[in-house]
């Protein structure tokens, strides 16, 4: 996904109320921005940090910029949460992530039961479902998820099994738009329930994929797999 406006680099002076953080941008202006992620944020904050901004489309909108990344130790990270949805869509339909290959129609939120599951895909072969996550934790050097209490992604995964048990393939797809980690696992300290729950519905079949992002001003794309371990 390469962005088609420049983006505006800025300082991170502060994140609050969850959905707001204020910047100062490097004309010295100081704005305050759209944070997309409703989660913690554990280890993507540091107030003083280099940050890019994307302009509002809308001009009705209230904030008119929308907080795109956050420099940490020498690396980009990716903190809108709605990036890794239309990563994971283009990636599917353009053949780009191992093992989620050669599927000739690739749909956006399609309902099964009472969840909307992010990402449909289908051949003449199969049905298979996809969910996406955003994944920003680091700790030591493994991407963890969630960085909060996730009831909704709890439902995602019952969800997943539920498709399984129908036949069908069903596909956890983490998105870790950070370049400084080596593997994968959920977050036992964080949310015992969700890990659990991924634990469970990976031995009923349904698929773990941690997939990395290059994250970069101009461009963010899957760039490959990690290994991953769901245990404590």
């Amino acid at each position: 996904m390469t962005f088609t406006n420049p983006l505006i680099p800025g300082k991170l002076i502060k994140r609050y109320k969850r959905f707001l953080a204020d910047v100062e941008l490097d004309s010295g202006e100081t704005v305050t921005a759209h944070c997309t992620n409703s989660g913690s944020m554990k280890t993507c904050i540091e107030e003083g940090a280099e940050v890019y901004l994307s302009p509002a489309s809308d001009p009705a909108r209230k904030t008119k910029f929308t907080w795109e990344m956050i420099r940490i130790g020498g690396k980009w990270i990716g903190v809108n949460t709605s990036i890794p949805n239309l990563l994971a869509f283009e990636a599917v339909k353009n053949n780009q992530i191992m093992g989620l290959k050669g599927y000739s129609e690739v749909k956006r939120e399609v309902t099964f039961g009472n969840s909307r599951i992010d990402i449909f895909a289908e051949n003449e072969n199969e049905k298979c479902f996809i969910e996406v996550k955003n994944v920003t934790m680091k700790v030591g050097n493994w991407a963890r998820f969630p960085d909060a209490v996730t009831t909704r992604g709890k439902k995602h995964l019952e969800t997943l099994m539920e498709i399984k048990a129908e036949g069908m393939r069903a596909v956890m797809l983490y998105v870790i738009q950070r370049m400084d980690v080596e593997m994968f696992g959920p977050a036992w300290e964080i949310d015992p329930d969700y890990a659990e729950t991924l634990l469970k519905a990976f031995a009923a079949g349904v698929e773990v994929i941690p997939v990395m992002a290059d994250v970069s001003p101009e461009k963010i794309e899957i760039s490959k797999i990690l290994p991953f371990d769901l245990g404590r």
